[in-house]
């Protein structure tokens, strides 16, 4: 019989640490939670202080019943959920329902899965940190009031399953703000111009227009470009000043939850919840040599701090690797109210190198380590160093500057290269050189809108601005998208049109609520209930208070929409005109003459391509219940065919089948739909770029 039981919430995690504690040890998962708010009703007495009324999860009756019979033939008990709020949260409701004291040092935490970290953890157990606890219950019945009191009126008002949320309503509003921004951008003409030279040598050269009598300049038609233009063809270029300046740039600091899923999703074009799922992967435990190992410490976390041993470690890789002028050795920290219990998100062992990995890892998990390896290793090693010229050229009235740079020593980018390093080199040249014109280059410009947020830049605008935590970026995404209120193109964010419904209805009812100066006040208010003691029913009163008068106001004033739109298609069975229906989950065609007609029929958009299974129906684009976009035949049921990848109105030299267009690792491609052929070939980007 094991002497001691110790609880972690993933299963994977469980069966990797029970290989690292021996006999002596059983360890059991959770499962994430096992009591929460009920899903049913509030949950929450509001005239009782709000207090909060949990329940144990449907279906985890079973496991907590287990974890009752082995608690009662352990000795010691040990409770290892992840080592943050959520993790803390978890750790009181299982000491709850076990029946533990919470006053016993049973509380145990790592920031890696790694036998040296769980066997010293082990031998320094404390008790659960209430006032953690309190502050991941404030944000859960905060979220719940805004979720239950809010989201009824939208339903009423606006259409069935809309929600909003005290973080995902902000997000949103972020990306229609954007939008509107977008489409009041009036585009302002403007001119940039180029002189091509050439030294006494011959070398030729491009030097910009840097003033226009001594002033920084502006050209806004093409009437007096032409004029400059004329007059710079006149004059004589003198070389007037040459200033040596270089430079040096220093390494990023290892990864936090926010700077990795702005990285994955710029270099990797992976999702934050993809970047988060492959993290989960890695820090839980992959199987290697010897066993499983987790590879990265605990992935949630806003601090870019490193252990001492880390950093000791990486010095002696990096001098080992790349020589003692790469090592530079720090520890790094932790921005301001950032929660500096955590390291930043770093490999476990530094000698675990990508290559070694590349056997046991799959494509994109391998490609993630890879990443958090780089930027760990980098961020131990010395400035990149440049050197570079600039040099002033003098024409008359006008000014021009040339400048040259060169990379002298790589630094950190050995490691992570930053991708822009490129040599721009200069000819030789002194004071006083007389230059030859060859020609002057005037370039037509307009000024661009703001772009569209990514994934990447909306989580860093809400780092910025204070808005939810790092645990929360990825499934605030996650939601706002899979509830219809926001869709991505080409990586770029735009809100759907009931998404600016949404927020229009947030904003004239309950703008405090989604101003993110607001937000961002209530996470710095909740942040003080696990730093300073601070009573959390006090943060959910005085928010309570503000949004109460709101709900009746709302209730009174919101006018019901009618997002339903009357087409001119006569119904097949009545002969009434047709409408969109519009909901949640997609729009179809229903009759108008509802109830006495109950006639509906989808909205299928079509491609353009016959169906290659049935030759009698076409291809249109459908979704599933999750709102995945796949590709099936419009006489389903009838015809089955289906497809994840986009068909299009070719066949197959090799085989005949329908081809494809790639996605994910194959984007930019088209391929053979029949799995048994290899025929590939690259997507001609101008004919995709017409047709889309």
């Amino acid at each position: 019989m094991a002497k001691n039981l110790v609880i972690v919430e993933s299963p994977t995690k469980a069966k990797t640490i029970e290989r690292y504690l021996g006999r002596n040890y059983k360890v059991l998962a959770s499962v994430g939670h096992v009591r929460d708010l009920p899903k049913s009703q509030m949950g929450i007495d509001i005239e009782n202080n709000f207090e909060p009324k949990y329940i144990t999860i449907r279906g985890k009756g079973p496991v907590i019943a287990e974890l009752k019979k082995e608690k009662n033939k352990a000795k010691n008990v040990y409770i290892a959920t992840d080592p943050d709020r959520e993790g803390e949260a978890i750790a009181w409701h299982l000491a709850t329902a076990l029946d533990l004291d919470k006053d016993e040092p049973i509380r145990v935490t790592f920031q890696e899965v790694t036998k040296d970290a769980i066997k010293e953890a082990l031998k320094n157990p404390s008790k659960i940190d209430q006032s953690l606890v309190d502050a991941q219950q404030a944000r859960r019945i905060l979220d719940r009031l805004v979720g239950y009191e809010i989201s009824p009126i939208l339903w009423r008002k606006v259409m069935k399953g809309l929600s909003a949320g005290r973080v995902q309503s902000v997000a949103t509003r972020l990306i229609v703000l954007r939008e509107r921004e977008i489409k009041a951008f009036v585009p302002k003409e403007y001119w940039n111009f180029k002189a091509e030279l050439q030294t006494p040598k011959k070398e030729k050269f491009e030097a910009e227009l840097f003033h226009y009598k001594n002033k920084k300049y502006e050209v806004s038609s093409e009437e007096e470009a032409m004029k400059m233009k004329k007059e710079m063809e006149k004059g004589n270029y003198k070389v007037t000043a040459v200033e040596e300046k270089n430079r040096s740039r220093s390494p990023y600091p290892t990864y936090t939850t926010s700077t990795l899923q702005q990285d994955a999703s710029n270099r990797l074009n992976f999702s934050s919840g993809k970047t988060m799922l492959l993290a989960q992967r890695l820090y839980e435990g992959i199987r290697i040599d010897k066993g499983v190992e987790g590879l990265i410490t605990y992935m949630r976390t806003d601090s870019s701090r490193i252990s001492e041993s880390a950093m000791l470690a990486c010095k002696d890789f990096v001098v080992e690797e790349y020589g003692k002028n790469y090592s530079a050795p720090k520890r790094g920290g932790a921005k301001k109210d950032a929660q500096d219990a955590h390291e930043g998100v770093r490999p476990t062992s530094v000698y675990r190198t990508p290559e070694k990995m590349a056997a046991y890892l799959k494509r994109d998990e391998l490609r993630l380590y890879t990443l958090i390896w780089q930027r760990f290793v980098a961020s131990q090693m010395t400035a990149s160093k440049y050197e570079g010229v600039q040099v002033t050229i003098e024409s008359g009235d006008y000014t021009w500057r040339a400048k040259g740079e060169r990379l002298f020593f790589d630094g950190f980018q050995k490691v992570y290269s930053l991708g822009n390093a490129k040599d721009k080199d200069l000819p030789e040249m002194k004071v006083d050189d007389e230059l030859a014109l060859k020609k002057i280059l005037a370039e037509q410009k307009f000024t661009q809108p703001p772009s569209r947020y990514t994934e990447a830049s909306l989580i860093k605008e809400m780092e910025e601005k204070g808005i939810g935590r790092p645990s929360t970026y990825a499934p605030t995404l996650s939601a706002i998208t899979k509830r219809g209120y926001v869709a991505k193109e080409k990586r770029n964010l735009y809100p759907t049109e009931l998404g600016e419904i949404t927020n229009e209805i947030m904003e004239e009812n309950f703008l405090l609520i989604v101003e993110p100066e607001f937000t961002a006040k209530m996470e710095e208010e909740l942040d003080k209930i696990n730093e300073d003691d601070y009573p959390w029913q006090s943060v959910i009163s005085e928010f309570y208070d503000i949004l109460h008068p709101m709900l009746g106001e709302a209730e009174e004033r919101i006018q019901k929409y009618d997002l339903n739109e009357l087409t001119d298609i006569d119904c097949e069975k009545c002969g009434s005109k047709m409408l969109i229906k519009k909901t949640i989950k997609g729009n179809f065609y229903a009759c108008s003459n509802y109830p006495e007609c109950k006639n509906t029929k989808p909205i299928l958009k079509k491609i353009g391509v016959a169906c290659p299974l049935c030759e009698e129906g076409e291809i249109v684009e459908r979704k599933t219940k999750k709102l995945k976009v796949f590709w099936g035949c419009d006489q389903f049921p009838e015809c089955r065919f289906a497809s994840w990848d986009k068909p299009i109105d070719r066949k197959c030299p090799k085989c005949d089948s329908i081809l494809v267009e790639g996605k994910g690792r194959r984007s930019g491609t088209i391929h053979c739909s029949n799995k048994e052929c290899d025929y590939v070939e690259k997507k001609d980007k101008k004919k995709s770029d017409k047709e889309s």
